[in-house]
């Protein structure tokens, strides 16, 4: 195969359990779920952070948050750091971004990293509007759009993607797709509003012990006035969400289509994956938290297909996105300019038995004296935003550690979290303290301990001259030589 082509279909807050091809029932999406087909799909590939700018620097770079302090909405990559589609720019390919969101690079990256970007279509609607009455409001909750004409970022991202495609450049080229969808507010036109059967949904996992969990939880409980919220309730936001997923399926099926008839069909591979999930009921929560470690937050529903690569496969070893990267850049044949912590997923798509990670890591969260840096928001992300302020030990530095079966959550202001998956696919019971779980406590901390050292930094790839010469005059020169005349 030549250097092939990329699509990178990325959208926001997507949980892997809420498609077909991860196992959902009442959720439509035939064109995820065939692509996963013609590919193959990781069930256990894990986020690096569970907020959006964070997790895409990690992605793109292969580092992680703590590496280079990309660990806020605010902090993003600049012009000296590494990423990938520079990477992939520098190298030759044509590199066009569709649209606008990313949340990604600082001022002046973008220009140095793509070709080609924004929209050829315009959006003519974004994401404002009111809100029912009542807690929808901190449900995030919106319901069915009934403008017809609308064009949101999303669909005006298609729309150029689609007339991109109709002539691509000829040399190798990527196409970078990052969606807001279905990230909230939660809403959609009809169709995809009315394709859930609001009956058919089960209810959300249940909050555990309250005496057990992050105190973040029930903070946001409090603070947010969605202790009270009736399963009813539950179902009509998941069922929004799932329509918005039935539309972005939708969407990549238009885009998919628009690569098949291109003369570069057969030498494109497409990566189909997220930034983090979305907790959609689950615990009795919403949306996120930069300090949450739970499954349905940073399992990623990460799906490889392109020419070349095996067909009809699922994955179960464990997977960071981190090694996306490197991934990428052995199937275009360009060597990273960087050190990175990821690791390529060629082999494992290859063979199933080859060996890749014992371990998946995930990290979030502040220290309190950061606490003047945290994020200030206005409705609806106020009362989050009010709580981070207000008490940042709710937001605490965290690491998560995950094996095969169990996920380990060690935080800085609050005990530990140990969670046996198996038997608690929601991470429900915390089992940390108990006598006969210590020796898997002790060996996921002291695995956390030498990831933390092993990844703290990373050494530039450029080298500095140890005695440089420097261009100033000597301390008490003017006196020894007198005045000048």
């Amino acid at each position: 195969m030549n250097q092939p082509n990329f699509v990178i279909f990325m959208p926001d807050q997507l949980r892997a359990d809420a498609l077909g091809a991860f196992g959902n029932r009442r959720v439509r999406t035939p064109h995820i779920d065939a692509l996963a087909a013609s590919g193959t799909r990781f069930d256990n590939a894990y986020v690096q952070h569970p907020v959006c700018s964070p997790s895409r620097a990690s992605i793109l770079t292969g580092w992680y948050p703590h590496t280079a302090g990309h660990r806020t909405l605010t902090h993003l990559l600049r012009p000296h750091e590494p990423n990938l589609l520079r990477i992939l720019k520098t190298a030759g390919y044509h590199v066009a971004w569709a649209g606008m969101r990313g949340d990604t690079f600082a001022p002046g990256v973008t220009e140095s990293s793509v070709e080609e970007y924004g929209f050829s279509t315009m959006p003519n609607a974004l994401y404002g509007g009111d809100y029912p009455e009542g807690v929808w409001s901190r449900l995030f909750y919106r319901g069915r759009i009934d403008d017809e004409n609308r064009i949101d970022p999303d669909e005006a991202a298609v729309r150029t993607a689609e007339q991109w495609l109709g002539d691509p450049p000829d040399r190798p080229w990527v196409l970078f797709l990052p969606l807001v969808a279905p990230h909230c507010p939660f809403q959609v036109e009809e169709p995809w509003y009315s394709q859930v059967d609001r009956d058919a949904l089960p209810g959300p996992a249940a909050p555990g012990d309250p005496a057990r969990e992050p105190r973040y939880m029930q903070a946001i409980r409090d603070r947010y006035g969605i202790g009270d919220v009736t399963a009813d309730q539950w179902r009509e936001v998941t069922a929004t969400y799932y329509g918005m997923i039935a539309k972005l399926d939708d969407q990549l099926g238009r885009v998919m289509r628009a690569v098949a008839a291109t003369d570069d069909a057969a030498n494109t591979v497409t990566l189909f994956f997220a930034d983090h999930g979305e907790y959609l009921g689950d615990h009795g929560l919403i949306e996120k938290w930069p300090s949450a470690m739970h499954e349905c937050i940073t399992r990623d529903p990460l799906i490889i297909s392109g020419p070349g690569l095996p067909a009809g496969q699922v994955r179960e070893a464990l997977v960071e996105m981190v090694d996306v990267l490197p991934t990428v850049l052995e199937l275009a044949g360009v060597e990273a300019p960087h050190r990175h912590f990821g690791r390529s997923l060629l082999p494992l798509l290859h063979d199933p038995a080859a060996p890749h990670r014992q371990y998946a890591f995930t990290e979030g969260g502040f220290t309190v004296e950061e606490e003047p840096r945290l994020e200030r928001a206005g409705f609806p992300y106020d009362k989050k935003a009010e709580l981070q302020h207000e008490d940042p030990t709710l937001v605490g530095k965290a690491v998560a550690v995950r094996d095969q079966d169990w996920t380990y959550v060690w935080r800085l202001y609050e005990p530990p979290e140990l969670y046996r998956r198996g038997d608690d696919p929601h991470e429900q019971t915390n089992l940390a303290g108990r006598p006969e779980h210590a020796e898997t406590e002790r060996r996921l901390h002291d695995a956390m301990t030498r990831w933390l050292v092993e990844t703290a930094d990373v050494l530039p790839p450029d080298t500095d001259p140890r005695l440089p010469t420097v261009q100033l005059p000597a301390p008490g020169a003017a006196l020894v030589n007198g005045p000048d005349l």
